[in-house]
């Protein structure tokens, strides 16, 4: 779940929002030791967020260099069998 108040994370680069989400962590890390329940949720929707924007941009870097996220399982042009024994 997203954070209702982080809008725009757009103008972010990558670089910028790992190192937010490496803060983050040192943050759940100190709420979990305490034991403060919503501090950890609120953190929790932060980070889902603050990832949600690095995947976008992921992605949007896979688009731009046209790297496939699938994996072709073809042998010399048949589709090679998983269930072999």
């Amino acid at each position: 779940m997203k954070h209702p108040f982080i809008n725009d994370l757009s103008d972010k680069t990558i670089e910028e929002l790992q190192t937010a989400i490496e803060s983050l962590t040192n943050k759940l890390n100190y709420a979990y030791r305490t034991g403060n329940s919503p501090l950890i949720h609120q953190l929790q929707m932060v980070m889902e967020s603050y990832r949600e924007q690095i995947s976008k941009k992921m992605d949007e870097i896979f688009k731009k260099q046209n790297i496939k996220t699938n994996v072709n399982i073809e042998k010399e042009g048949e589709i090679v069998n998983k269930n072999r024994t």
